[in-house]
């Protein structure tokens, strides 16, 4: 049995960011490349890939999705005003928004909030600690009064040291995010800038763009001991055409694949899994990366660094093995690399 408690290590607390390198490229670099370890910057990142080799990018976009609104109730001593913290999770299937409230008891079904710029919204049903919220505007309405209203959803470990900010509109948004659905960033993909992008191309490095929506369930803690009866959270994701035949032609001409973050990862190898084949793919996901698995596309990984005891340390682990895994972070803690969401990068490729 893989055990949970054989994905932990020690982390000081000190180690985790709660600010991004700037400009972003200049963010440190581990490179494991097979037994070797290379300290570098994420702007060297072409020294250690070749003309013809593939990045995935995965080019969700955060929605401002954390909100703080009233809830007004009149009763028999008069009208009384609750503070209420939301945070949108995903659409909901019968239209709304799942989304966790705080404090929950005091919003009932039938209630309103009121948020800001003109963005209301009714609870329409409570179940599992969670609320429905449909609103009062729809499309680019919605998207423009959530802009206003919102505020970046930071990581809880980053949500407990400080405030989301102005800043974090830009930090925590990669340079190429285009289909907003997202609560959380795809993190590795926040270290290219477009000087680093522009580099890459001209160097002879190619590009796909993918859509995995990361939820907020991407932060929910392994709870069982024994990892094979975790379930995973579901998250919407898409590959289209045109970059399914890019991978595929990449890899007919001996070209690596290399996605960014463990995202693009799990989407490209969920589009997979059916023909043992790249292959269009639409819909959710909850695919789960632990020691047993077989890789069909991914050649090598660019990834930050990440929770100890969490789905992505069990996934980093099967990509180069687990005591492999265990001496790059072991490397990257004696050396002091920052972690987490605005941490520093690595970048694995298996020997």
């Amino acid at each position: 049995m893989m055990k949970l408690s054989d994905f932990d290590f020690d982390l000081p607390e000190g180690l985790i960011a709660t600010r991004p390198a700037r400009p972003r490229s200049a963010a440190r670099l581990l490179v494991a490349e097979g037994a070797l370890i290379s300290d570098a910057r994420v702007a060297d990142l072409g020294r250690w890939l070749d003309p013809g080799d593939r990045l995935i990018l995965n080019d969700t976009r955060v929605i401002p999705a954390r909100l703080t609104g009233q809830r007004r109730r009149n009763g028999p001593a008069g009208t009384s005003v609750a503070r209420i913290e939301v945070t949108l999770l995903e659409p909901a299937p019968e239209g709304g928004w799942r989304a966790m409230v705080r404090p929950l008891r005091k919003l009932r079904e039938g209630e309103s909030l009121c948020f800001g710029a003109g963005l209301e919204a009714t609870c329409t049903a409570r179940r599992e600690g969670q609320a429905v919220l449909r609103f009062n505007l729809e499309g680019a309405d919605f998207d423009a009064a959530l802009e206003a209203a919102g505020a970046m959803p930071l990581p809880p470990y980053i949500a407990a040291r400080r405030a989301a900010d102005a800043r974090d509109r830009e930090d925590y948004q990669t340079v190429f995010a285009r289909r907003p659905g997202a609560v959380a960033a795809p993190t590795a993909a926040l270290h290219f800038d477009q000087a680093l992008l522009a580099g890459l191309r001209a160097q002879g490095v190619t590009m796909s763009h993918v859509t995995l929506h990361v939820g907020a369930g991407t932060f929910l803690p392994v709870k069982v001991e024994d990892i094979s009866r975790h379930r995973m959270h579901a998250e919407w994701g898409e590959v289209s055409r045109e970059a399914a035949a890019e991978i595929a032609a990449t890899r007919a001409a001996g070209g690596r694949i290399i996605p960014v973050g463990t995202t693009a990862l799990r989407l490209i190898e969920t589009a997979a899994r059916e023909s043992a084949e790249i292959a269009p793919w639409r819909g959710e996901t909850d695919i789960f990366i632990r020691p047993g698995f077989d890789f069909r596309v991914t050649d090598a990984l660019m990834t930050n660094f990440h929770l100890p005891k969490s789905t992505l340390m069990m996934l980093v682990s099967t990509l180069v093995g687990k005591q492999r895994i265990r001496g790059i972070y072991d490397h990257a803690i004696a050396q002091g690399y920052r972690f987490f969401s605005y941490g520093d990068a690595s970048l694995l490729i298996p020997g």
